[in-house]
């Protein structure tokens, strides 16, 4: 078993591979996203049974404002470009200051601020990891 271990650890994808698939992966997470926010704007799907047009008017800000930076996020983020990053980390970050900074008015989310930071935190580590690599 730790030699079959050893043989997959010396025989794996680079570490800027793993990088662009996590990317990637996060792009198909943001599409989603993106189309669940313009199926609320357009009036397909209520959220949490209100309609955009019912909704408090931060509310529908926030919705218009994750509608248009998901779906661009995510094809930065699936080209791999750097400004599909930055997009990508302005979007975790203001999800997690309004669930923190402004939980009065966009309530608590917890797991949601766990999730933004958790995949931020695998972010940054196979960034690092890939960098070291190709310094080698």
């Amino acid at each position: 078993m730790n030699a079959l271990l050893q043989d997959y650890w010396k025989n794996r994808p680079a570490w800027s591979v793993a990088l662009i698939w996590y990317l990637r992966a996060m792009a198909v997470l943001l599409i989603g996203g993106g189309l669940i926010h313009w199926a609320r704007i357009v009036g397909i799907v209520p959220w949490r049974g209100v309609w955009f047009w019912d909704m408090p008017i931060e509310w529908q800000a926030a919705t218009v404002f994750f509608a248009v930076l998901d779906l661009v996020a995510a094809i930065g983020l699936w080209l791999t470009v750097s400004w599909g990053t930055v997009m990508w980390l302005t979007r975790a970050l203001t999800q997690v200051v309004m669930h923190t900074a402004f939980s009065d008015v966009f309530g608590r989310r917890p797991y949601e601020i766990g999730f933004y930071l958790t995949t931020i935190a695998i972010y940054l580590v196979l960034l690092y990891l890939s960098d070291r690599e190709q310094r080698r």
